[in-house]
């Protein structure tokens, strides 16, 4: 392979982040792991934060590692987190409180006070963006409802790939796609939802002009190039929005009627399109339209995700029970099909105590017989999730007017068999699984577009499609799935 444009790519999720090293050559993209860290958020009394300042610690620490045993040199730098959370910095550029994680409980109970103020039409009339409590809208009106000083004192709000890219330039922006999560952002205007916030009594004063994916930053700041030993290296902002970038790197062909699945903690069900979809269906169904890259967006639904299937793990281990991903998928094929269904979206399973018990808690208020194994649970879990996918595919197709033919199955989720052959079997589609670091690929699509590495966005998926297999699956046995669906729509939180 000829050496080729490299670029180093930040991928930070809920539960860690890697360093990787990607290189675009000769149409083919390699990716080479650089440096893997846990990302452990911190319960401080009865408040849930980010570990802010360790997370760029290990930046910094992932580009030393790069500088000093990868050589060559690097066109470009990109950060890209999970959405909704933010900080609020002072007129000294210093941080005003500890970065809050989105499964705070500070939240609670505060969209219904959002409501009384404006309502719930005209917030998804403007925004177009679906409810969830986590929202960083809600995030703003718990600071108000509290009377935090913050909202007052603040000149400076990041989103935190924002804040990271700050402290790697010293340069503060907001990008595009990560500022859409926020139900903050009027697509329609290309402007924050200034109205919304001031109805909250929020002020908008801090909130910055919003930079396109693959705008340059600006380059490393001489106080990290004086810690890691780099260059003056450009930071490229690619879509700071995980989703964005992995949507970005959806190795689908132009013209074909896909669909995606990003799934890892959340999976993030939509398809890719030129503008907002923002009507009574859309709302009704509470489907969100997040920004994406090169002028798109992706109208989407949030599900749960495999969150349901982590927790649960969590909860086996503290009993003793330390079951590896592998095993309990193993386990979960050979167990008996529908014995209880869960809508994995349903609040209960947002940020419980002990999953398992919420879910065996769901089952029996919808006059279920919960599951009596943890292969049952796992199955459960499993067949939850793909006819949630199913309902959204369903939804999406009614509001685009466009069949969905294929669905790519990207991020951690797409080694899941069992979760691909569910999806095809209740979707009835086919689906492509696969590849695994879709948001590590569509970050370095973005750097290398930005550079002049690849010319489009469609060349860039061409060239993930060449250079990572996919697996293909088809529905074995979908008619299977009918009657268990019509009982699942029974139990739908819309």
């Amino acid at each position: 392979m000829a050496s080729g444009s490299r670029y180093l790519t930040f991928d930070l999720g809920a539960e860690s982040g890697r360093a990787l090293l990607g290189t675009v050559a000769d149409g083919i993209i390699q990716l080479e792991e650089v440096h893997r860290f846990a990302n452990e958020p911190q319960r401080i009394l009865n408040r849930f934060h980010w570990d802010t300042v360790r997370l760029f610690s290990e930046i910094q620490a992932g580009l030393t590692r790069c500088v000093h045993e990868h050589t060559g040199d690097l066109q470009g730098i990109g950060v890209d987190t999970w959405g909704v959370d933010f900080v609020l910095l002072d007129r000294n550029d210093d941080i005003l409180g500890l970065p809050y994680h989105y499964r705070d409980s500070r939240t609670d109970g505060v969209m219904e006070r959002v409501f009384e103020r404006v309502s719930r039409e005209s917030i998804y009339r403007t925004t177009g963006i679906q409810f969830m409590q986590l929202n960083t809208l809600y995030q703003l009106a718990a600071l108000r409802f509290a009377g935090s000083p913050a909202l007052d004192t603040a000149h400076s709000f990041l989103m935190t790939p924002d804040l990271l890219n700050y402290w790697l330039t010293g340069n503060k922006t907001n990008e595009f796609t990560n500022a859409t999560t926020t139900q903050c952002y009027d697509p329609i205007k290309g402007d924050w939802a200034r109205d919304i916030l001031d109805a909250l009594d929020i002020p908008s004063r801090y909130l910055g002009p919003v930079i396109d994916p693959g705008t340059e930053v600006g380059v490393l700041h001489s106080a990290v190039r004086e810690a890691t030993g780099a260059r003056p290296i450009p930071v490229i902002a690619p879509a700071t929005h995980d989703t964005g970038s992995a949507v970005a790197a959806v190795p689908a062909a132009t013209g074909d009627g896909w669909a995606y699945v990003s799934c890892g903690t959340w999976s993030l069900v939509g398809v890719e399109w030129p503008h907002p979809i923002i009507n009574d269906k859309s709302l009704a169904c509470n489907l969100t339209n997040e920004g994406g890259v090169m002028g798109t967006y992706r109208v989407l639904r949030n599900v749960m995700g495999l969150w349901l299937l982590q927790q649960c793990r969590l909860s086996w281990a503290k009993d003793g029970r330390d079951y590896g991903y592998g095993d309990l998928a193993a386990m979960a094929a050979a167990a008996k099909p529908f014995q209880a269904m869960i809508d994995p979206d349903h609040p209960s399973f947002l940020k419980p105590a002990d999953m398992p018990r919420a879910i065996v808690e769901f089952c029996r208020s919808t006059n279920q017989s919960p599951p009596d194994s943890v292969a049952q649970m796992v199955r459960c879990i499993i067949e939850g999730l793909a006819l949630k996918y199913r309902w959204v595919l369903e939804r999406l197709e009614e509001l685009t007017g466009r069949s969905i033919e294929t669905v790519h199955i990207i991020g951690g989720g797409s080694r899941n068999e069992l979760l691909c052959q569910a999806t095809a079997d209740a979707s009835g589609k086919r689906v492509l699984a696969g590849p695994v670091e879709a948001t590590a690929l569509g970050n370095v699509l973005v750097q290398a577009i930005a550079t002049g590495a690849l010319e489009t966005l469609a060349a860039g998926r061409e060239a993930v499609a060449r250079s990572f297999p996919m697996t293909e699956y088809t529905a074995q046995s979908a008619g299977s799935w009918d009657a268990p669906y019509e009982r699942f729509r029974t139990l739908l939180t819309v």
